[in-house]
């Protein structure tokens, strides 16, 4: 406090600033220092997304510190070391940290508490609230993947958040009003000199495929208007409310391309949102998992470029966009904005999220590391994509068993059962010996459930032909290299085979012909169009997820049985995985007929 018998701070200032030769305005002496200062002030904005339930720098799967070919290191902890460094750096100046969702599922980590032990039934603190508490993040925006596990543990997990999770094109379908927060407009302190105040809008965007991806879970509760739309609709209501600032935080690629066809919003829109929608600074994106360090898109209303940047996945990058601000007649300009990208290989975790998360890890590699069956050989799903394999045939001989033995006695009871896998890691391993939930979770990646649907024969053919036009063609007696047969750019869980009917595929052939033998199986019988097969498929897929063909059909079986689990509960049952059990060998890669591996 200041002396009542003495000079108040701001005379001082406006004694000092006459002494220097400026003028003093009534009413407000400290100003008149301006003349001699600068007038810019800095914000720094600092990004991650999609870290997928990572913390540790931890590889669940095989029970040791992550590491790839590019030595990346992964984890909120990682983040949260680079985070406090800016933070310390930056000491008294203004720094946010945002999130762009994929937050809650993708590790064994993240499934333990919401499978195992959730914590809707436990009350327990899930893991990513512990850490991003921790992290002290501004704010999150719900990615497709917070919606995997259902809406009240989604509500139970924001409510463990000590900031805010943002979802403006999450609609509640009974009211039409957003179901979640849209945006937050923050009062930030910028420093230095005066250290005037700045009010940050952040809208946040989720994906429009969540109506897809988890129909089961938001179907007549939630629905997800288009991101372009939805900004152009929030970002002049949040100009309106005083942001001197507007940053999105989008899960949503830029590519402008979908998965699914055109009967949902984009989604990967970013930089249409950018283009389209005046008033944005900056977009903080995801979902693509891409490293994008700075890429600027001109808005084409007011030709300012707006700054859009992408921190890969996992926990492995950070971004860090730097804006230069001033203030003129009053109102708050962006004078400059840039975007650079940090690796978190270069730091070691931040010991307090590692405490904050140590009982939850330790009990999760506990778990994984149950041996649950004995295997007889080492099965691999390194050729997955292109030889049919014994490790694809157990995913299938499972999702088979198990709808088979549920449609006994119903009207679908006289069809066959046919079934979809897919090598969803070429990394997955059964060693021969013991086979532990780790090495399960290895090959099935993803928290899908079981479903059945009846396709016809003409549909599977379609199916087949989808999956088959990501195949590399290669001409008869030219040489078929395994590295390049399929297409680089297409994730392997797109290679899907079909269990239960004998086929070929043939590379040389143009897509769309490929299915040159669809036969049932042992025989040479070819399957009709009119044919009738019941289909073991994953809720992804069932779902849309791809856009394959035909299989977006009312569920035939659907009893919400999560796949890992069910291939872990048919291993420990067993006691023993044996090729002899369930591999069928069934579909190959020919040209004209002749086996190509």
């Amino acid at each position: 406090m200041t002396s009542s018998s003495g000079p108040s701070r701001r005379q001082v200032l406006a004694v000092a600033a006459a002494a220097a030769g400026a003028p003093l305005i009534a009413g407000t002496p400290a100003r008149a220092a301006d003349a001699v200062r600068s007038r810019t002030w800095d914000l720094t904005v600092l990004g991650t997304s999609d870290t997928h339930g990572n913390v540790y720098n931890w590889d669940y799967y095989k029970g040791a510190e992550y590491d790839d070919s590019k030595h990346n290191d992964v984890g909120v902890a990682k983040l949260a070391t680079l985070v406090n460094q800016i933070r310390a750096e930056r000491k008294g100046k203004a720094t946010l940290v945002l999130d762009a969702g994929d937050t809650i599922q993708g590790t064994p980590l993240a499934t333990y508490y919401a499978k195992q032990e959730p914590i809707t039934s436990t009350g327990e603190t899930h893991p990513m609230a512990n850490a991003m508490n921790v992290l002290k993040y501004d704010a999150v925006t719900l990615g497709n993947h917070e919606f995997n596990y259902g809406l009240p543990l989604l509500a139970k997990w924001i409510s463990q958040l000590g900031f805010p999770a943002l979802a403006a094109n999450a609609v509640n379908e009974a009211t039409g009003k957003p179901a979640f927060l849209p945006y937050v407009i923050k009062k930030v302190a910028l420093g230095g000199y005066d250290s005037p105040t700045i009010k940050v809008g952040i809208l946040g965007l989720t994906n429009p495929g969540v109506a897809i991806w988890d129909k089961a879970n938001v179907e007549g509760k939630l629905v997800f208007p288009d991101m372009v739309e939805t900004a152009k609709k929030w970002v002049p209501i949040m100009r309106e409310r005083g942001a001197d600032i507007v940053l999105i935080s989008a899960h949503g690629g830029d590519s402008g391309t979908s998965s699914y066809g055109p009967e949902l919003p984009n989604e990967n829109p970013v930089a249409l949102i950018a283009q389209q929608v005046p008033g944005i600074d900056a977009i903080l994106f995801g979902h693509a998992h891409n490293e994008v360090v700075e890429r600027f898109v001109t808005n084409t209303a007011t030709g300012e470029q707006v700054l859009t940047a992408e921190p890969s996945k996992w926990g492995q990058r950070l971004t860090r966009m730097d804006f230069t601000v001033t203030r003129e007649r009053g109102c708050w300009k962006v004078v400059s904005k840039h975007a650079t990208m940090l690796n978190t290989n270069t730091v070691v975790e931040d010991p307090a999220v590692l405490a904050a998360v140590r009982g939850q890890h330790t009990k999760t590699v506990n778990y994984v590391n149950q041996v649950v069956a004995q295997s007889t050989v080492e099965l691999s799903a390194a050729e997955s994509r292109y030889k049919d394999t014994p490790i694809l045939d157990f995913i299938n001989h499972v999702q088979t068993e198990v709808v088979s033995k549920a449609l006994v006695g119903t009207a679908y009871a006289g069809l066959p059962v046919l079934s979809i896998a897919a090598p969803f890691s070429r990394t997955a391993v059964f060693p021969a010996g013991d086979v532990r939930i780790r090495d399960v979770a290895g090959l099935y990646v993803f928290d899908n459930t079981l479903e059945a649907v009846v396709l016809s024969g003409a549909e599977v053919r379609a199916y087949l032909e989808y999956s088959a036009k990501y195949f590399t063609t290669v001409a008869v007696g030219a040489t078929v290299d395994p590295a390049t047969i399929s297409d680089p750019g297409v994730p392997d869980y797109n290679y899907d085979v079909i269990s239960g009917l004998d086929y070929d595929i043939d590379i040389s052939k143009p897509v769309g012909q490929r299915i040159t033998r669809l036969v049932l199986p042992g025989t040479d019988t070819p399957v009709t169009d009119d044919a009738q097969f019941v289909i073991a498929v994953n809720n992804y897929r069932r779902s849309g997820g791809g856009n394959f063909p035909g299989i977006v059909k009312t569920q035939v079986y659907n009893q919400q049985q999560e796949i890992r689990q069910l291939l872990i509960d048919w291993a420990q049952a067993k006691g023993t995985i044996n090729p002899a059990d369930f591999y069928v060998p069934n579909w190959k890669l020919v040209r004209e007929g002749v086996q190509v591996f």
